[in-house]
């Protein structure tokens, strides 16, 4: 997100949206970041399934970092830019993305990069088949 952006927007497709809940909290009273990585996790995990035809693993996340907390009542809604297809990977920019508790205005909360890899039944490493 540029700083100067007066309307910022979301980088990719929703993926996942949800509520956060009081369970959700650390002992600030902010929701877990730990929370938030496993929803970021879900609606990557999503992404990658559809560009890979099938079942995906996590296999690492790079560059992960926490913008502004998030308060309880959030709606938090995951975004997804699909950043590469290799043979076996997926790369997804998950961004989260909360509404102010003040004037309603989208906030950018976190944002991460996620590497998938497409996996069998077996549980190895398969190739993507172009569709």
């Amino acid at each position: 997100m540029n700083p100067i952006d007066e309307n910022p927007r979301p980088q990719g497709e929703l993926a996942l949206q949800t509520v956060a809940m009081p369970k959700d909290t650390n002992a600030n009273g902010d929701i877990f970041g730990g929370w938030l990585l496993s929803q970021m996790d879900i609606a990557g995990g999503v992404a990658a399934a559809e560009v890979a035809g099938g079942r995906v693993a996590t296999v690492a996340i790079q560059g992960m970092s926490f913008l502004t907390p998030v308060h309880v009542g959030a709606l938090v809604s995951c975004y997804c830019d699909i950043l590469d297809t290799g043979r076996s990977s997926v790369r997804v920019l998950i961004e989260v993305w909360i509404n102010s508790q003040h004037d309603g205005e989208p906030i950018k909360v976190t944002e991460g990069e996620f590497i998938y890899v497409a996996i069998d039944d077996n549980k190895r490493t398969r190739t993507i088949v172009s569709r």
